[in-house]
């Protein structure tokens, strides 16, 4: 019978074989606590994009309807009515619920040619956002847009 004395004499195998089977079960521990540790962060990352995402559309949607509005509105022969209707295909088209279109300015018509005409498009974040505003709180986003009658 042959004896082993040192641990470089103990074939590869052997020696492999007892060191999985001793951190194994640690393993699986620090796994569970890494778990446990990173989902929240991971949760929180995934829906803040998702809301950042949809805070930045709608915002850009309030963008887009505003200077098609004002276009709309510096037309010769044009109204706040035909503007505030561009505004509204516009902004229904995206599906942006609760907007609100004014004309701090007053009505076009009072305008003469060469003078600034403001409008203002605004809708709050709440009724716009896919997971209901549960992460942050309501906001109104405003767009506004200034441009000379024509």
């Amino acid at each position: 019978m042959f004896v082993y004395h040192s641990t470089w004499q103990i074939p590869l195998k052997m020696r492999i074989q007892r060191n999985q089977r001793s951190t194994t079960p640690q393993r699986h521990g620090l796994a569970t606590v890494e778990l446990a540790v990173c989902l929240p962060v991971l949760v929180i990352l995934v829906f803040g994009s998702i809301e950042a995402a949809s805070f930045i559309f709608l915002k850009q949607s309030l963008n887009a309807a505003a200077y098609e509005g004002i276009r709309e509105a510096v037309r010769v022969d044009s109204s706040n009515a035909s503007a505030t209707n561009r505004v509204n295909n516009i902004l229904q088209s995206r599906r942006v619920e609760g907007f609100r279109v004014q004309f701090p300015d007053g009505n076009v018509n009072d305008r003469r040619r060469g003078e600034a005409f403001s409008i203002e498009v605004s809708a709050p974040t709440e009724p716009n956002s896919p997971l209901g505003g549960r992460f942050i709180p309501n906001r109104n986003l405003t767009a506004r847009v200034v441009m000379v009658k024509e």
